[in-house]
């Protein structure tokens, strides 16, 4: 009877999840709200190499909208071979139905004590992309062979794009704030260091990384200020992603609310956002823009969705002299 019983409620839950996935599509969202929430979280689910498909214009910029001093620095990016292999990763584990069900079981019953985060580690789940070698490289102007001496990742993740930044450098650095992301990254062999005391090794690093972590910052201002204190003088540079449109937040208690430091960003157009960052936001904590480029923010997908994306505005900025 209890087998009965189960069965009967494996049943109901898989056509539960696979109803909600018919639903949670904008052709079937009846409240304008929540669609416009859903196009701001994804993409469609189309695949990278069907016909029409406009991946190319996750990377379009009108330079002239940058204003003089940014114009010069920005670098046109493309949709690589990185960028494709990546999606069609997350294609095909987003069909992967019996392990799809696995994972939306586990974070139904977990998500209420864990963080989604915490959760996609345990999971070995949502990998992000940011950019591939040849990107970082050309953001860098450096070589395929160029070396350096040690670098930090801050908020590393799985440590996927640590790996991108670290076949660079002798020594690679990270730090994060989840159990189970800690244990990927020392399972890639890289040194973990507490949020509390990166900038207090009594060493500096040749390279800081900070991808889409200023907008979940309680005082990303005093980070920056830090961050060009930890740099090597005259050659360390700093590697920011932030999300566009720049929409500031932190988790405390379960809810959401403003940050300590609340930088508010302005502009409506991506190119004017990418202005502001660069001629003020970064100019008052003593960096200059050095090289920017628009990136899609990839993460892998589930169920619902092949993959996730928003809109990245990536810097490469150096310390003032």
């Amino acid at each position: 009877m209890r087998t009965l019983i189960f069965v009967a409620w494996l049943l109901f839950y898989v056509s539960f999840l696979l109803g909600m996935k018919r639903m949670w599509t904008g052709k079937y969202v009846r409240s304008p709200l929540a669609r416009a929430l859903i196009m701001n979280m994804g993409t469609e689910t189309d695949s990278p190499d069907s016909p029409g498909y406009e991946a190319q214009q996750w990377y379009h910029c009108c330079p002239d909208m940058l204003g003089e001093q940014v114009c010069s620095q920005f670098v046109q990016s493309h949709l690589d071979e990185d960028t494709q292999a990546f999606l069609r990763r997350s294609v095909e584990k987003s069909g992967w139905l019996f392990t799809q069900l696995y994972h939306s079981l586990f974070s139904s019953i977990f998500s209420p004590v864990m963080s989604r985060t915490s959760i996609n580690g345990f999971l070995g789940r949502g990998s992000m992309f940011v950019f591939s070698k040849d990107q970082f490289q050309r953001l860098l102007r450096i070589e395929p062979e160029w070396k350096g001496q040690r670098m930090l990742d801050l908020g590393a993740g799985d440590g996927g794009v640590t790996e991108v930044m670290g076949r660079h450098f002798h020594e690679v650095f990270a730090t994060e704030v989840s159990t189970p992301m800690k244990w990927h990254l020392q399972r890639k062999n890289y040194s973990l260091l507490g949020i509390d005391e990166w900038n207090r090794t009594g060493f500096q690093y040749d390279l800081i990384s900070c991808l889409n972590l200023l907008d979940r910052c309680d005082e990303p201002l005093q980070l920056l200020q830090d961050i060009r204190r930890s740099l090597v003088p005259h050659t360390g540079r700093l590697v920011l992603a932030a999300v566009l449109p720049f929409q500031p937040y932190i988790e405390t208690g379960g809810t959401w609310v403003r940050p300590k430091e609340h930088i508010k960003v302005q502009g409506k157009t991506w190119e004017e956002q990418v202005t502001h960052l660069s001629t003020d936001v970064f100019l008052k904590v003593g960096f200059e823009v050095e090289a920017v480029t628009r990136l899609p923010y990839l993460c892998e997908g589930d169920m619902y969705k092949d993959y996730y994306m928003l809109d990245d505005a990536v810097f490469v900025l150096k310390p003032q002299e």
